[in-house]
């Protein structure tokens, strides 16, 4: 049985997400997400992406920061969007379904990368939240590990990792581990993040 308290909160999430104004604009433009404006925003303030590159979105689905990429990344490019999830095809888009927890799946997709050359690597990888820290920061941070491991099998020289991740037991270490594997490491929480939300992003550069 679902508590009051559980459906007080689930009632608050759906009212705030139906009024966002972001979530109307991505409804109003034909995107699939609110994720976009704040991929949009860390790129204006960072400049993440220029014409020509070669980019894995990892945690795509429904695919809002794979149809910003393609849009920002010219024919000349490509992006590569990976979930476990399904995704509705994007043009401009492979697609690339698998759980990446799995060790042969992880390696049957970095086999098929590995005569590319990526010049970015963003992950928005999120577990199903429980809203118990306890349980939730593990997996999150196991997540972002992922996506560490990941984008340095991957990125070239000078290639940026961006990674959505969680304040929280764990994080602290997370980005010390970052650190050791790339020149300049910078946080971020773009104002399109709601302020009670615990996300925060990494920007990171070889």
């Amino acid at each position: 049985m679902i508590s009051k308290k559980k459906r007080k909160s689930s009632r608050h999430w759906l009212l705030e997400h139906l009024t966002d104004p972001y979530v109307k604009e991505a409804k109003k433009n034909n995107i699939r997400s609110r994720a976009w404006f704040k991929l949009e925003q860390l790129d204006k303030n960072n400049k993440l992406f220029k014409t020509g590159m070669n980019i894995i979105d990892l945690g795509a689905a429904p695919g809002s920061w794979s149809q910003y990429a393609v849009k920002k990344i010219g024919t000349t490019g490509s992006v590569i969007a990976c979930d476990i999830l399904p995704i509705k095809p994007i043009t401009g888009v492979n697609i690339f379904q698998g759980d990446f927890r799995n060790q042969k799946i992880l390696n049957n997709m970095l086999d098929s990368f590995k005569n590319i050359t990526f010049n970015l690597v963003m992950s928005d990888m999120a577990p199903n939240i429980t809203g118990h820290c306890s349980i939730d920061m593990p997996r999150i941070i196991e997540l972002s590990r992922l996506a560490l491991k990941i984008s340095n099998d991957v990125l070239s020289r000078n290639g940026i990792f961006l990674l959505k991740s969680f304040q929280g037991e764990g994080f602290n270490e997370l980005y010390q581990e970052i650190k050791i594997f790339f020149k300049k490491v910078k946080i971020c929480k773009p104002k399109t993040s709601r302020t009670r939300s615990r996300e925060i992003f990494i920007i990171a550069t070889r």
